[in-house]
């Protein structure tokens, strides 16, 4: 048995013998049982009921999910599996290109914009951007100030904001000012419409190509502004990563990145910067607003970290709030913004046993990835514990991956873990968030998890003084690098 692949864009027959959803109709395949409001969570529910691989069937497409950690330590070495731009991701193209998230494999502009990309996000890079970060938070504090006591804030709404400023002013230099509009910049309603037209099936791309490129043709125009006022300043810095692409050659060949593969990499963090933030920061938001003992140590976290800066974490002190790091570090565990990523074989090899081809692909449904048993018992459970140094240590590295893996995995990480952890932090130390009474959690797929219409009640608070060796920063584990 073969798992799927494309070939004269057609799947190998074969992965009809894999478990597959009850109910299958001839032509239509798995339409019976599929969610096509929210499809991530709908494979899912097919996981949970198929196990950790799966073939799924819809007019037009098809595709092989796997979610078991055993079969995900076969898929991320990278001697055998490589990223596969397929499934949604290759109908981005026309947005991107041939950015870091949507270039083929073997396209030049992938390795050219990695090596000169890379030192954009080294440590050095990240106490650089991290005036920009502070002032950004502030001004979504500012925002804040002024609705505490009053009406419940919009969380994702809010988050956007802060993400999408963030990215803007510390990576490019433009500034959104989103907080000075009551809606979203209309760049972030673009970004969601490609990113929804993106996980549509062929039929339905083609339906509404006209709209989606009105989208895109905004999103290029906007981003090319941007450029050219750069240019026109004649700053040959590189202390972001706008100057970075600009004015930075690869070393050994001495190129430099081309004006349109720039726009293709802008709009690349823009959107990744935004999506994959705000989520991280909502999820994290609404699962302390629902367990007060774990925002309680959140809080106090913060106040012994910001408690001698006013409430301003300076760049060494964001890599102390270990525990606040941990409870986003679990949010994205749960609810990873990116619930998916892909790989396909190098050459013909097996997966879990089974015969795979040259080129086969598979989709890594990450939340289920993240529910494996490798995890222990209740996997639906909220716990940070779960980020403890000793605990990361005895489970497999491979089972928690919210940023995909290998050469291809998220290149800006770094930037938004340094981020989030900086803003949720300010925010403790400040607010007592109250949930909105009778809330259910209930996730959205706009191109990202969120939790849809989740608000917040605030409330100024008085933080508490320092407790000494209060343990809650002990230990040093992944979660606590920035």
């Amino acid at each position: 048995m073969a798992l799927a692949t494309r070939r004269n864009g057609k799947l190998w027959p074969e992965v009809e013998r894999l478990p597959h959803p009850q109910g299958r109709l001839p032509l239509l395949g798995d339409v019976r049982t599929a969610t096509p409001a929210t499809p991530m969570q709908g494979a899912m529910k097919w996981a949970r009921e198929l196990g950790p691989i799966y073939h799924a069937k819809l007019p037009g497409f098809q595709m092989v999910v796997v979610s078991g950690a055993d079969l995900v330590a076969e898929l991320v070495d990278e001697s055998r599996f490589a990223k596969h731009v397929g499934f949604g991701i290759d109908a981005y193209r026309p947005v991107t290109g041939d950015g870091l998230f949507t270039a083929y494999n073997d396209e030049p502009n992938w390795q050219l914009a990695h090596d000169i990309l890379m030192p954009a996000f080294s440590r050095e890079a990240m106490r650089r951007y991290h005036g920009a970060m502070l002032g950004c938070v502030e001004r979504l504090i500012d925002a804040w100030d002024k609705q505490c006591g009053g009406p419940y804030v919009d969380v994702v709404g809010d988050m956007t904001k802060l993400a999408l400023d963030t990215i803007g002013v510390a990576g490019f230099g433009y500034d959104f000012d989103s907080f000075s509009r009551p809606d979203l910049h209309p760049l972030v309603a673009a970004m969601i419409s490609t990113l929804q037209h993106s996980t549509k099936t062929p039929i339905a791309r083609w339906l509404g190509r006209r709209r989606n490129e009105e989208s895109v043709r905004y999103m290029h125009r906007l981003v090319d502004e941007v450029v050219r006022k750069r240019k026109e300043s004649r700053d040959t810095g590189v202390q972001d990563l706008l100057g970075a692409m600009l004015n930075t050659e690869q070393e050994g060949t001495g190129r430099k990145l081309s004006l349109e593969n720039i726009r293709y990499q802008i709009l690349t963090f823009l959107i990744a910067g935004y999506g994959t933030t705000a989520g991280m920061l909502s999820f994290a938001l609404y699962f302390l607003s629902t367990h007060p003992e774990a925002l309680k140590k959140a809080q106090r976290e913060a106040d012994e970290v910001l408690g001698a800066s006013g409430g301003a974490p300076t760049f060494e002190q964001v890599a102390k709030l270990r525990y606040i790091r941990r409870v986003l570090d679990e949010a994205l565990r749960l609810w990873p913004p990116a619930p998916a990523f892909l790989r396909e074989a190098r050459h013909d090899t097996t997966l879990g046993g089974h015969p795979m081809r040259k080129g086969a692909w598979v989709v890594v449904l990450t939340p289920m990835l993240h529910r494996d048993p490798v995890w222990g018992a209740d996997v639906e459970a909220f716990d940070p514990d779960r980020f403890l140094p000793e605990a990361v240590r005895a489970r497999p590295g491979h089972a928690y991956r919210p940023f995909g893996t290998g050469l291809r995995s998220c290149i800006g990480r770094q930037f938004a873990q340094h981020e989030a952890t900086l803003a949720l932090a300010m925010l403790l130390h400040r607010y007592e968030p109250e949930g909105e009474p009778g809330y259910e959690l209930k996730v959205s797929e706009g191109g990202f998890f969120m939790p849809a219409g989740f608000r917040l009640r605030l409330t100024r608070r008085t933080p508490q003084a320092p407790v000494a060796e209060s343990g809650l920063s002990a230990g040093v584990g992944p979660a606590d690098r920035t």
